[in-house]
């Protein structure tokens, strides 16, 4: 019998029977044959097959453009990312790209995996959460983004209008309404000014419960409308959200806005950013920065731009920007999550 012949009855045969432990395994006629025998015959196996799947597995991912996001609404964001994800794939036939994929994670830590291992090309995210990629994963920030339209958005901590609170010094003792533990506008840099401005957070399981006299509790409210409303309530003594939320009337509606007012503003935050992984092909980088920086001058681009979170445009790092990122990096702390 051939060796060629050998392996395939073998591999077809191999029976491992649970009475005997790991020590003892039998082939087909009977005879015992000693698991390191085995062993190397899965091996052999494994070797014999795997290369050429693997082979086309690797072929096939260098063919695919891949854009992530972290999101707990996977399915909205698909909506938003795919058209954008296929009109930059398309401009990259030439470079062997054929196929495009969109791929969610569910929080921060799972896209420092897939960046690291990988599995996503191209993400779409907010200062600090970039500023953790580009810490953790590796990940180059290659282009600043105008989503909703407007290159920066700022902070701002809102109260009612008869509250006593006036300024930051007023927080001991007070519930603070934040969004989510990935939100910058309402949760990373809010929590960096209290901290910078020497006050101490402690985290709420929810509203009704009271921080320390000498401490600022936060809660999370899990949506910007949901700040406004807890506020508005009485659920929390302030909330702290952007000013584009602060003006839009789905997130604070007319009927609560009359009785709120804003008692602090951060300074001016870029709104967003593109990022490219580590390793990403040269000419796949530049590809895609030279698509996304001339997107807005294509009329055929204008739906993909509108569903891609109301971008207006996409421009390259400026000086000013460069600063803030520079100063977001020395102070990154809240940046790796220690709140969380």
């Amino acid at each position: 019998m051939s060796t060629q012949t050998r392996m395939q009855v073998d591999s077809t045969t191999i029976q491992k029977y649970s009475s005997y432990g790991a020590s003892m395994t039998f082939s087909a006629s009977g005879k015992p044959i000693r698991a390191a025998r085995v062993i190397a015959l899965a091996a052999l196996l494994l070797c014999a097959t795997a290369p050429p799947v693997l082979a086309e597995a690797e072929n096939l991912r260098a063919q695919t453009l891949v854009i992530g996001k972290v999101s707990d609404s996977p399915r909205k964001h698909f909506t938003r990312l795919k058209p954008m994800v296929d009109y930059v794939g398309k401009k990259m036939r030439d470079l062997g790209i054929t196929r495009t994929r969109v791929l969610m994670a569910k929080n921060n830590a799972q896209m420092i995996r897939y960046l690291q291992q990988g599995k996503v090309d191209w993400v779409t995210e907010t200062l600090f959460s970039s500023i953790l990629f580009e810490q953790q994963a590796g990940a180059e920030i290659i282009l600043r983004k105008w989503k909703k339209g407007v290159p920066g958005y700022h902070t701002v901590f809102i109260t009612r209008k008869e509250s006593d609170i006036h300024n930051l010094e007023d927080l001991k003792g007070k519930r603070l309404a934040l969004e989510d533990p990935g939100s910058t506008t309402a949760f990373y840099i809010p929590a960096g000014i209290l901290q910078e401005a020497g006050l101490e957070l402690e985290l709420l399981s929810n509203p009704r419960q009271h921080p320390a006299p000498d401490k600022v509790g936060y809660a999370f409210a899990k949506g910007e409308i949901n700040i406004a409303t807890w506020v508005h309530k009485g659920l929390a003594d302030v909330g702290a959200y952007n000013n584009l939320d602060w003006n839009t009337p789905d997130h604070t509606p007319p009927v609560f806005k009359k009785d709120l007012r804003i008692f602090h503003r951060s300074s001016d935050l870029p709104r967003g950013f593109e990022l490219v992984r580590p390793g990403l092909d040269t000419s796949i980088k530049q590809r895609l920065i030279e698509v996304l920086k001339n997107t807005h001058r294509d009329a055929a681009a204008e739906a993909v731009l509108n569903a891609y979170q109301q971008t207006a445009k996409f421009d390259e790092i400026s000086a000013e920007t460069q600063a803030i990122l520079d100063h977001v990096r020395e102070h990154s702390a809240v940046a790796r999550g220690n709140l969380h």
